[in-house]
């Protein structure tokens, strides 16, 4: 697959860390319009007391109205199992395209059995107004998009590139966080790293956006990094790195993790688009499978 590179156009990236799930959203500028797209956006929960809410949410509306902008796309760069996405909301309030990768369909066939959902709901990806496939590309003002298919932590995991600016979602960290997890069902150690080499085939400059940072070790919370970077110093797989050995640790490494605390509310949430599924009487209601994952 050759992919559309344009070194040439350079997005105006805007960032804000939502400190309770350690999520990076950030909005996407064409620098010659008015025009943006949202990607991997955020929705409060509290899970303990069923609540949602939608401070992080207001935040990028606050931002993008202020500024004058027009919302094109609200970009998931996967089915994210640590936070809900806000897609519908900001939506509603700000319009754009919701799109994902077309593997959403196998996170939809895979969770729709963990959490027994029943035949109304669509496994077709159609609750997205977009599903990409490899190499598919769109537009945000006058710049042109491309996304990239990079399965391993999920199988619907697409990193977005905008001119040099790349959005890796969950199939990268920052060089001293090393990569994601690869141990949820339909996850491969083996096609993360695939798809992670595919990344780093990029150009060296390439600026790549993470979708989560812990600061490890200490240290202050970043998300911006390049290809050349993660190349020389990525703990994982930088410094020629082999896949045997990425594999091996890995996989013990997996074994280890707890689940992510809102695994269970976010699965239900994002494999429709960030609508909140209801019960027979319309009532907004989450599930819960026991030893279901």
């Amino acid at each position: 697959m050759t992919y559309p590179v344009n070194m040439s156009v350079k997005p105006d990236v805007s960032a804000h860390f939502d400190e309770a799930t350690n999520t990076i959203t950030y909005i996407v500028k064409d620098p010659d319009s008015n025009h943006c797209a949202i990607i991997d956006s955020v929705m409060d929960i509290d899970y303990a007391a069923g609540r949602i809410t939608y401070d992080a949410a207001d935040k990028i509306i606050d931002e993008i109205q202020s500024r004058g902008l027009t919302l094109d796309w609200i970009i998931e760069t996967h089915v994210h199992a640590d936070h809900l996405s806000a897609a519908p909301y900001l939506q509603q309030k700000l319009g754009g395209k919701i799109g994902v990768g077309e593997k959403i369909m196998v996170v939809q066939e895979t969770f729709g059995k963990v959490f027994n959902e029943g035949t109304e709901f669509q496994r077709d990806g159609s609750q997205f107004d977009a599903l990409f496939k490899d190499g598919d590309t769109y537009t945000i003002g006058g710049m042109q998009a491309f996304a990239m298919y990079t399965p391993g932590h999920t199988p619907a995991c697409m990193v977005h590139v905008v001119g040099n600016a790349a959005f890796a979602g969950d199939t990268l960290f920052m060089p001293d966080g090393g990569s994601a997890r690869a141990d949820f069902p339909g996850g491969d150690a083996g096609e993360l790293y695939d798809s992670i080499m595919k990344v780093l085939s990029l150009p060296d400059e390439m600026r790549l956006f993470m979708c989560h940072d812990y600061g490890p070790n200490g240290r202050a919370i970043q998300w911006e990094t390049t290809v050349a970077e993660q190349k020389a110093d990525n703990i994982h797989v930088g410094g020629g790195k082999t896949r045997e050995d990425f594999i091996k640790f890995r996989t013990e490494r997996d074994a280890t993790l707890d689940m992510p605390k809102l695994i269970i509310p976010s699965l239900q949430v994002n494999m429709r688009a960030g609508a909140i599924p209801t019960d027979k009487d319309g009532n907004q209601m989450l599930k819960v499978p026991v030893n279901g994952l």
